[in-house]
């Protein structure tokens, strides 16, 4: 299983101060206040960085973030574009029936009788929800809507995915 996700993208400075806009992938926020430091991720270098503070910004959905030693928005702007990286311990917290797509990522998928027909590449989300992206056996892509009635069992942790039905693959 995966242990790094990557939790947020930061987006433009705000305000003065050095602060950056930070949008959640997973939705969820509250796990954020709980961050003392992140690694941030940009053009293929990583670096740890100390969270100074945090806040909500006006705009729903975004949090505001200062970085120790980042402290102006000319010093802000050089992380627009990266990725905050978290362990799997401060990674939104799961509910029930609820995965880490990082987890589904490579996973086979079979269809009930136990027959191989490709595995996950991504969760793509789409207009009606969240689409399944698989790489068939023969090497073509197909996307199929990511919900219990296409899939009759998800287990990140047995490492399947069983699709109920081939004709959705059509």
């Amino acid at each position: 299983m995966t242990e790094k996700f990557v939790i947020g993208l930061i987006g433009a400075p705000f305000g003065v101060k050095g602060f950056v806009k930070v949008r959640p992938l997973s939705g969820e926020i509250d796990h954020f206040f709980k961050l003392q430091s992140v690694v941030v991720s940009k053009d293929g270098k990583e670096q740890s960085l100390q969270i100074e503070e945090i806040g909500i910004s006006p705009a729903p959905s975004v949090v505001l973030m200062r970085f120790t030693g980042i402290d102006s928005p000319e010093k802000a702007k050089t992380l627009t574009g990266s990725q905050l990286i978290a362990s799997r311990e401060q990674a939104a917290p799961l509910k029930e029936g609820e995965f880490y797509i990082e987890d589904l990522k490579g996973l086979p998928v079979t269809v009930e009788n136990g027959e191989t027909i490709g595995h996950i590449t991504d969760i793509i989300e789409g207009g009606n929800g969240e689409l399944a992206e698989i790489k068939l056996t023969r090497g073509e892509k197909k996307l199929v809507p990511f919900r219990r009635e296409f899939f009759l069992e998800i287990c990140p942790e047995k490492g399947r995915v069983v699709l109920q039905n081939l004709w959705i693959l059509e």
